[in-house]
């Protein structure tokens, strides 16, 4: 019984790790770019709920709400006034500059917010639980791998069955013949973060709730993200969220056995996948 509860805690837990990474994937999806600052910007949304609500009086889930149209325009303005200049076949500047970005990013909260951990506050439903069968669940780790599974579904909705979620293929396989049929990429790249970045702000939300935060753990963020897309597949969305799972299960298991070992038997299970099937578990066909 206690293994079972465990892989539950673990499965909620890969919930969190799937929305760190849905924006990611769905960036290299269309745009083949790997946004090494996104880990950052995560934090950064983070931040950005927290002042709302500190600012307002506000919930986090309202702030939230307000703070999405925010890290839109944020990942809308990065997309077309920085990234878009970098992008091309050397996969090389891009990097670079997201690398970049990451420092900027890190050091801008370091100044604005200091080295300070902070939290934010849901209140009671931080606590609550609920009994399923033999396994008791927390209320707020179960939503996030329901919002998890919502931003998916809803991902997939919009990239194949609407007209944007067109232009999005179209580019993401030929942007020069997606520019012949009237197709803007560059404005396509720049509406494909800003969504991303919505991802990204109930990431944060979840993220922010379930532990303190402070400026310097983008990177670790970033690695839980990339490892969960390599895992299920570059540009698979259902993909992405099969291995946060696989992460998060491997974590409480590490956890379960030492708790000294529940961040290395995540890694571990990324390189063991890896092994297995190196394209990940659920490759795009045309990959």
């Amino acid at each position: 019984m206690i293994w079972i509860d465990t892989i539950v805690q673990g499965v909620l837990l890969g919930g969190l790790y799937a929305l760190f990474a849905a924006g990611l994937s769905l960036v290299f999806g269309i745009m083949r770019l790997v946004n090494l600052a996104h880990g950052d910007l995560i934090v950064l949304a983070a931040f950005v709920i927290l002042v709302i609500a500190s600012a307002l009086g506000l919930s986090p889930f309202v702030a939230a709400l307000l703070a999405a149209p925010v890290m839109f325009a944020v990942g809308w303005l990065l997309q077309t006034f920085v990234l878009n200049q970098v992008l091309g076949d050397d996969i090389l500047p891009p990097l670079l500059v997201t690398f970049g970005l990451s420092v900027v990013i890190q050091n801008g909260l370091l100044e604005g917010f200091s080295a300070d951990s902070q939290k934010l506050s849901a209140g009671p439903i931080e606590s609550a639980s609920l009994s399923l069968g033999p396994v008791t669940v927390g209320v707020m780790p179960l939503l996030t791998l329901l919002s998890a599974v919502a931003a998916i579904v809803a991902l997939n909705q919009l990239f194949y069955r609407t007209r944007l979620g067109r232009a999005f293929r179209a580019t993401s396989d030929d942007p020069v013949t997606a520019g012949l049929m009237g197709i803007r990429p560059r404005n396509v790249f720049a509406v494909a973060t800003g969504i991303a970045m919505v991802v990204a702000t109930i990431a944060a939300l979840y993220l922010g709730i379930r532990a303190n935060f402070d400026p310097t753990i983008g990177p670790a963020r970033l690695i839980y993200a990339f490892e969960a897309v390599i895992i299920g597949g570059l540009g698979s969305l259902w993909g992405t969220l099969a291995g946060g799972i696989v992460i998060g299960v491997a974590q409480a298991l590490g956890a379960a056995v030492n708790p000294e070992w529940q961040i290395l038997a995540g890694h571990v299970a990324f390189v063991a996948v890896l092994l297995l099937r190196p394209r990940g578990l659920f490759p795009r066909a045309n990959d």
